[in-house]
């Protein structure tokens, strides 16, 4: 069933709305990457969201959270839809998805923090402000919906894994319209983790070059209502394509058989051949062996002549929004807000590393997209720990 992402509210390190996200992208900002210093002894980067955040009502105060506020300040951006769909389907038919990692554990962070110098934890603390599933239910409680609202959390590719389980709950006819997307707010817990892990930089992310160190974590919430109306930009959510190769907790399968397999899957979802993709939105974190394998699949599947990026010098790892927020910036690459046609730009400082297969990076210019009317196929690859795999596609059919 052909299903539409046909509203979006966005937030991220690049701006606070679709029009300062878009704009920022396409001119290379990197302006909220910026230095860190939760790690001990270590200097880190972080892609920060700078702007104000909405305030949680009192009535939903066991959801107060700086994740579920920046979950409020991308879904206000799309009141009007959200309202007209609730008047046309009814507010049973319109259901809630997810994908989150950190969830609202910064509070919890505070809580244990205030607790080991005091002995006394917040007074405004409640332990549901952490729970994963939170999100999704504030979400629903805040938006009036009552359709089915939960939350995925698998690691780095949560909110791709929403996407497809929103399509699926359209498709099997659970629900007539879902606002679905991912969030993740920045945090000790994951800075730190990843840290442990030997994979965030200490310079800004550089993905893909001989130079890379690792990671930038970043945060931000990007939200979508998809329906299976045509909405103003007639963006089509084509297909959702996954896959586990539960190679390795934290490295990725070498070959990268598992991730091949979802982006086969999605291709043969959305019934489009290799060559009918226009742009690849590359999972690209700066890490050694995510990098290697992910070029290696590129370069298998597609050769060399498809223009790809990493969003993540721009946006940071966010996590289990970062497929959300990365098929966000390819709604925007595709909306008609894109007068020059041109493509999410991949920053690095251009040192290719031999040891890699060699894919277009598209960092010279952002070479522009298809002419408005062409066909314009967008691939997104979202692949997590423990070899969980995704690859979303969207686009717009000739």
């Amino acid at each position: 069933m052909t299903v539409y992402l046909n509203a979006l509210g966005i937030v991220n390190a690049l701006g606070h709305d679709k029009t300062s996200v878009l704009s920022n992208m396409l001119a290379n900002s990197q302006k909220n990457v910026v230095e860190n210093h939760w790690v001990p002894e270590t200097t880190t980067y972080v892609a920060q969201v700078d702007v104000e955040l909405p305030v949680i009502p009192d009535k939903l105060s066991e959801f107060k959270s700086r994740n579920n506020q920046l979950a409020l300040h991308a879904l206000q951006q799309f009141k009007p839809e959200l309202e007209q769909a609730k008047a046309q389907y009814g507010a049973e038919r319109i259901a809630v998805v997810i994908g989150t990692s950190t969830s609202g554990i910064a509070e919890g962070e505070e809580a244990i923090l205030q607790y080991q110098q005091t002995g006394s934890r917040p007074t405004n603390y409640q332990y549901q402000q952490q729970e994963i599933g939170t999100v999704a239910e504030f979400v629903a409680e805040y938006s009036g919906v009552a359709g089915p609202a939960y939350t995925i959390s698998t690691a780095c590719s949560s909110s791709a894994h929403a996407l497809g389980s929103a399509k699926r709950l359209i498709d099997e006819g659970f629900a007539d319209a879902v606002i679905v997307g991912g969030v993740d707010s920045l945090c000790r817990l994951t800075v730190n983790g990843f840290a442990a892990l030997e994979s965030v930089s200490d310079e800004v992310t550089n993905p893909f070059s001989e130079n890379r160190k690792g990671i930038n974590i970043g945060e931000g919430a990007a939200l979508f209502l998809l329906t299976r109306e045509v909405g103003g930009e007639a963006i089509e959510l084509m297909s959702v394509g996954a896959s586990s190769d539960a190679h390795h907790i934290s490295a990725p399968e070498p070959e990268g058989s598992g991730a091949e397999r979802a982006i086969q899957q999605a291709l043969d979802n959305a019934g489009l051949a290799r060559e009918e993709v226009t742009y690849i939105n590359l999972h690209g974190t700066g890490t050694r062996l995510n990098d290697a394998m992910e070029s290696k699949v590129i370069h298998r599947m597609f050769g060399g002549d498809v223009p790809c990026s990493s969003s993540k010098g721009q946006i940071g790892h966010t996590l289990g929004a970062a497929a959300a927020n990365e098929v966000a910036l390819c709604w925007l690459a595709l909306s008609s807000m894109n007068t020059s046609g041109q493509l999410p730009p991949h920053l690095w400082d251009g040192k290719q590393d031999p040891e890699l297969s060699l894919i277009m990076l598209n960092d010279s210019h952002c070479q522009a997209g298809l002419v408005a009317g062409g066909k314009q196929i967008h691939l997104s690859n979202s692949f997590a720990f423990g070899g969980n795999n995704a690859a979303v596609i969207l686009g717009r059919r000739a």
